[in-house]
């Protein structure tokens, strides 16, 4: 009932906002488990420092966040004006910048969610398997991520849900550009804005729904961890 109801440009937010999502989440997933894998695994100097930095988008406004991204990632910013010069490639105002803001601002869940799975492997099993020759990569892959997978898996669900809702760094580093940065979260402020409250309900009823199956399996997956 829901689909014939939607716009062109509705559709266009969804899908956008679904790709763009895993997209930002498969970008983060290598960076964001090794150093997962460090702050469950090993003590180092400035860890607590790098720990900050990480959880900074929890706390900080999104916009404030936002506002970093685009100073650092505008044409007149030194990452974004070295990109733009040197390759001719924009990042604020693109989907670029919404895969950049989607990314930054799940990033944090993710480093949580992933190292407390690992923090979950019991530490004994590891060193029986280095002790019997097995190299570190060795027993992390063998060891690590088969006891780590439910853990590492609801960590990425959190992840993208969160990813799905973000609004705040989105709109100040990607801006509001239907077709091409329009995610669902702004478009359901577009349609508010504008007085078209029956269209941004029915948006809002579709991010309710992949919100509530995202956060259920990812509770589901959560509760079996460490299971055979």
């Amino acid at each position: 009932m829901l689909p014939g109801n939607f716009s062109s440009e509705d559709w266009q937010a969804i899908w956008l906002t679904l790709w763009t999502a895993a997209f930002a989440i498969v970008a983060i997933l290598p960076p964001g488990m090794a150093l997962a894998w460090l702050l469950a695994r090993k003590d180092w100097p400035g860890k607590s420092i790098v720990e900050t930095i990480v959880a900074l988008p929890l706390v900080l406004p999104p916009v404030a966040t936002g506002l970093i991204l685009l100073k650092l990632l505008g044409r007149r910013g030194p990452i974004g004006g070295w990109l733009y010069e040197n390759f001719g490639l924009d990042i604020a105002f693109t989907w670029r910048a919404v895969v950049i803001a989607l990314g930054v601002m799940s990033f944090p869940l993710l480093v949580r969610s992933l190292r407390t799975a690992f923090e979950e492997v019991p530490v004994r099993l590891e060193n029986i398997a280095s002790t019997l020759g097995r190299s570190p990569f060795n027993v992390f892959c063998t060891i690590t991520l088969p006891l780590a997978r439910r853990g590492i898996a609801a960590g990425l669900i959190l992840s993208f849900a969160r990813a799905l809702g973000e609004f705040g760094a989105t709109i100040m580093l990607a801006g509001l550009i239907t077709g091409e940065t329009a995610t669902l979260s702004l478009s359901i402020y577009q349609h508010v804005q504008t007085g078209n409250d029956d269209q941004a309900m029915k948006l809002l009823t579709v991010c309710l729904i992949i919100a509530f199956i995202a956060l259920w399996t990812s509770e589901r997956l959560s509760r079996r961890r460490l299971t055979p």
